[in-house]
């Protein structure tokens, strides 16, 4: 199995089998794993309906445990070489995986990040836009790095990379901490650009300003313990 893509899912009713759709459709070896916190709008109804699917695995959630407890579950159960992230929104197009895997299977990289900056300003909100360029602030002054995107969704990496490594936050926050923990670890991390077409919370964006300070809380606490 070469790639192992893991779906973090709630209340996502109205994308959730185009995503799908999208994903099966990359001609790359895969599975799916879809992870379920505990939908209350019908999305479950539709998972029972994928989970027939030879190449696709649904687990769910007896309640809402947040995004990074989501993909935690679904690393647990990966048997990838590969790991990838996949919200389920559609802001990220599935057709970039080949070149994200591109730098890793050429041992360019040992994680690839999917950079939505590095082709200019991307169409998001102002708060949105500035809580990202923040959060890349703190980072690169925190950890000498000089990252574009650390809050994407798509993270690529050998599975292997995180055996054994434990990520506390079971929020939004759990993508910072990653990152920040491959920093530390020494790993090379190559960004490159990728699709991004935003959704506003109209159509079911949940990440709020809340989240932002808890991520800036963990760049500082990570930075302070060793």
């Amino acid at each position: 199995m070469k790639l192992s893509v893991i779906v973090p899912v709630y209340n996502e009713r109205r994308t959730i089998e185009l995503l799908l759709q999208k994903v099966r459709a990359v001609p790359i070896d895969k599975e799916i794993i879809v992870v379920d916190g505990h939908s209350i709008d019908g999305t479950i109804d539709l998972l029972r309906a994928q989970e027939r699917q030879p190449d696709t695995r649904v687990i769910y959630q007896p309640r809402r445990n947040g995004r990074g407890s989501a993909l935690k579950e679904g690393i647990a159960l990966a048997r990838g070489e590969f790991l990838i992230f996949q919200d389920a929104d559609l802001e990220l197009d599935p057709n970039d995986y080949p070149a994200l895997l591109a730098p890793l299977e050429r041992g360019e990289a040992d994680v690839v990040f999917g950079s939505r900056f590095l082709q200019g300003r991307p169409p998001m909100t102002f708060l949105q836009y500035w809580g990202n360029r923040v959060i890349n602030k703190a980072v690169n002054l925190l950890y000498g790095t000089r990252l574009t995107d650390v809050e994407t969704c798509y993270q690529v990496f050998r599975r292997e990379l995180i055996s054994g490594m434990t990520i506390h936050n079971n929020d939004f926050a759990f993508t910072v901490e990653l990152t920040v923990k491959l920093i530390k670890a020494g790993h090379r991390i190559v960004e490159i650009p990728i699709t991004y077409i935003p959704r506003g919370r109209a159509e079911g964006k949940k990440i709020y300003w809340k989240d932002g300070f808890v991520s800036l809380w963990t760049l500082v606490k990570y930075r302070i313990v060793s």
